[in-house]
């Protein structure tokens, strides 16, 4: 896949160009339906597709102080978004100054680098441009000026009627609600993170672990899971306890995320693991002392090694 980094780029790959644009924080259900339908429509028209999106997420820019925790930090974006078979991704970086652009000025500067634009495909409710005045309306009518369609996707739904957004998925990962979204994700919830140096306890207790530092991504209620974890595209099952460690750590700190991976004895320090949450087993909890929850560990790996099996 082909990453581009500034809107010029698109100058470069041939026509007529169909553009995918949002923030597809996730990569769900309705975010696909966007890509899928820009893809297929470039194809039926010998077209290139590219998918556009932004770096950071918006909301960190223009109000940090809310801004959620995100289902897919950049680098996992990609990840997925490439193995939905896209060819060519455009990633804008979103600061202060592409805030404060004029929806019309965002849009003459795709219009103007693409040999010709045909197409800008889009969710239903996407917003755009300085104090999001942009909307689909607004995009139609610049259509109409410039001379290329634009398709509004309409949100998706569960067989339940629910709707499909980054929003709810966010909601049920952090209710632990982990069937629902990967109902709406069309996938299991992962979380991707970068293997760092622990303090080796686990090692020290017989079970040693990857202790992750996640890319700001939601997190699960705190407890032990039978989970999976994505290396180099070879997964790997173990067990993942999320938490704060009350039996080993004296003072409240950051919540850790560390995994036990089975027959596994590689170093993998500064490798980028995919966590896959498969099953939660029970809540993370204090132990009267170190040996009885390296009991508790033992029953928690015997546990998940025969969900692994079945």
């Amino acid at each position: 896949m082909e990453i581009l980094r500034s809107i010029s780029e698109l100058g470069k790959l041939r026509g007529p160009i169909f553009l995918a644009i949002g923030v597809f924080d996730g990569v769900h259900l309705g975010h696909r339906a966007v890509i899928s339908t820009s893809a297929q429509h470039a194809q039926a028209a010998n077209g290139t597709p590219v998918v556009v999106t932004f770096d950071p997420h918006p909301e960190k820019v223009l109000r940090p102080e809310k801004a959620p925790h995100l289902l897919t930090a950049s680098q996992h974006k990609i990840s997925l978004i490439r193995a939905l078979g896209v060819r060519h991704l455009l990633i804008i970086t979103f600061d202060k100054q592409f805030a404060a652009t004029e929806p019309e000025d965002f849009v003459h500067e795709l219009v103007t680098h693409s040999k010709p634009l045909r197409e800008i495909c889009v969710g239903h409710q996407w917003s755009f441009g300085k104090n999001r005045r942009g909307n689909l309306e607004l995009l139609g009518k610049l259509g109409a000026r410039w001379n290329f369609d634009v398709v509004g996707i309409p949100a998706v739904k569960l067989p339940s009627g629910e709707i499909v957004s980054s929003t709810a998925i966010r909601r049920a990962v952090e209710a632990g609600d982990l069937a629902k979204a990967a109902e709406m994700l069309g996938r299991d919830y992962t979380i991707l993170g970068t293997v760092v140096r622990g303090d080796n306890l686990g090692k020290k207790l017989g079970f040693p672990t990857a202790n992750l530092s996640a890319h700001s991504e939601q997190f699960p209620p705190n407890g032990v899971y039978f989970a999976e974890a994505i290396l180099k595209g070879k997964t790997y099952p173990g067990v993942v306890n999320l938490g704060y460690r009350p039996t080993v750590s004296s003072e409240r700190s950051d919540r850790v995320l560390e995994i036990h991976l089975f027959d596994f004895e590689r170093d993998i320090y500064g490798e980028n693991l995919e966590v896959r949450f498969i099953r939660y087993l029970r809540p993370e909890k204090r132990f009267e002392n170190v040996d009885a929850l390296v009991r508790q560990i033992e029953r928690d790996v015997q546990q998940a090694r025969s969900l692994s099996a079945a």
